[in-house]
């Protein structure tokens, strides 16, 4: 597989170049990993009826987010990899609507 470049820069430097060697190197996956460590947490908070059902689908979507994105990073053709992050954006969505359940419920 090639070698995608990303632009960074650190403090007052330049910007520099640094491979993606990894979907571990993504800062789209870094982030989902975050918000899935959060979600772990908030399901184990729920009240204990809610935590097999509506817990277990947060934890789900959350691990859904970052699978899909790294399943994407390891496809060949552009647009298998489009496809998954595609997959990725719409458990986001499912995300958002368990969070919104979980607000409404209290």
């Amino acid at each position: 597989m090639s070698c995608v470049i990303r632009q960074t820069s650190i403090g007052d430097d330049a910007p520099r170049m640094e491979p993606i060697k990894s979907f571990e190197d993504l800062d789209v996956w870094k982030v989902g990993r975050e918000v899935r460590q959060d979600l772990y947490r908030l399901a184990k908070q729920l009240p204990k009826h809610e935590q097999y059902c509506l817990g277990q689908q947060v934890r789900t979507a959350g691990v859904s987010l970052t699978a899909n994105i790294a399943e994407g990073y390891g496809r060949f053709h552009f647009k298998e990899h489009v496809q998954f992050c595609r997959i990725a954006r719409g458990a986001a969505y499912e995300l958002l609507d368990h969070l919104i359940t979980c607000h409404d419920q209290g």
